[in-house]
């Protein structure tokens, strides 16, 4: 009876150990297969940036540069480090005419939901420019702006963080980093929005305060912080607000 019992557990231990087989290796290939699906999407948003899209959406490298790096001299913005959220966002306005402009509203209309968010979480992994030294030195009244507001216009840095180098997290989609943009790019979203040719964001924020801020306004915070560095190129001893 006792060898019979043994024999029973036995078995039982042995189908047991044969099931949990099949089962680990299941949860490996599950993880390859994640991986070899996050690799596809960058290789898709890959080739859309060097060479278009296959509907016929232009190379991003051509404005944004292969690394997304952008050119300061021609006031396109750099997308590498930018959440991807925002980027997702930013696409799906152009696509819908939400945000104006032409160029950038054609490629978006020829590009698909997939690549998109492809091309999205491509830019995000990207390391942000180091910012190259200020050729014109930002005026007092643009750090004051950045830090602390003036009238109905709140502090800069309350949603895009210390610096402009942005808060992370849900906020990411509507409050971007905008540290070390071209000020010339700044400039013309702020009057973009007073021009209600951009979404206001959430409140209606950004149209408020692009409507509160004058010329002159406009031009010194955009000069701040094109000046601030950006994530990749912070010092670790002092960080500026």
């Amino acid at each position: 009876m006792r060898s019979m019992l043994a024999f029973a557990v036995a078995l039982l231990l042995g189908v047991a150990a044969h099931a949990a087989v099949p089962l680990q290796a299941s949860k490996v290939s599950v993880s390859e297969a994640g991986q070899l699906e996050r690799d596809a999407q960058i290789e898709l948003a890959r080739q859309i940036v060097m060479h278009g899209s296959p509907q016929g959406a232009h190379s991003c490298a051509t404005c944004h540069g292969e690394e997304g790096q952008g050119k300061t001299k021609a006031a396109f913005p750099h997308l590498a480090g930018l959440p991807a959220p925002y980027l997702i966002r930013q696409l799906r306005h152009f696509n819908q005419m939400a945000r104006d402009n032409p160029s950038m509203q054609a490629i978006a209309h020829n590009l698909s939901e997939s690549q998109i968010v492809a091309l999205a979480a491509y830019f995000s992994r990207l390391v942000p420019p180091p910012v190259m030294g200020a050729t014109v030195q930002p005026p007092a009244l643009g750090e004051q702006l950045a830090l602390h507001g003036s009238g109905a216009v709140p502090a800069c840095v309350t949603c895009h963080g210390p610096g402009g180098r942005g808060l992370g997290g849900a906020l990411s989609a509507a409050f971007p980093p905008i540290a070390g943009q071209p000020a010339v790019y700044l400039e013309r979203q702020l009057v973009a929005w007073r021009n209600d040719k951009r979404p206001a964001g959430p409140d209606g924020l950004m149209g408020a305060v692009g409507k509160h801020l004058t010329v002159e306004q406009i031009r010194a915070v955009s000069l701040y912080f094109a000046a601030q560095p950006t994530l990749s190129n912070v010092p670790t001893a002092v960080v500026r607000p």
